[in-house]
């Protein structure tokens, strides 16, 4: 499942759907607000279609690159709190490895190419965080 929603997801129903017997492995990696530098809220903002299609060519690049058995990634947008979830990643495998390397991947691709925009809203005002692709640190 790829997924671009505003609505909240619950980490361990994703993870109950992808699990299987054949699997020695599932990753999951869980991104939050953080809240350093007085931050207190992050907006993201999408272009949902053309994310969603990005997303899905991810997925199918690392289903292509790692000998992995099941991928799912979930991608908030909206105004979200502090220790709100942002993003999950499952990826399952035979083995750790595979799992860990392909988690990585995704993850890193989603910050250099996906459409996503975060707005960090605190006690100084607010600032739009650059991506990766455009040389900042996302």
């Amino acid at each position: 499942m790829i997924s671009v929603t505003q609505d909240d997801f619950d980490v361990n129903e994703v993870i109950g759907r992808v699990r299987r017997p054949d699997m020695g492995a599932l990753v999951t990696f869980l991104g939050v607000v953080r809240g350093d530098g007085g931050i207190d809220v992050m907006e993201l903002e999408a272009y949902e279609e053309v994310a969603v299609r990005e997303l899905e060519a991810i997925r199918d690049e690392a289903f292509a690159n790692y000998p992995i058995t099941a991928v799912e990634i979930i991608h908030r947008t909206g105004r979200l709190r502090v220790g709100e979830n942002i993003l999950l990643i499952v990826v399952g495998a035979g083995h750790r490895k595979e799992a860990f390397d392909a988690c990585e991947y995704i993850l890193e691709r989603i910050k250099r190419s996906v459409p996503i925009w975060k707005k960090e809203i605190g006690e100084d005002g607010e600032r739009w965080v650059p991506g990766e692709s455009h040389g900042g640190d996302a």
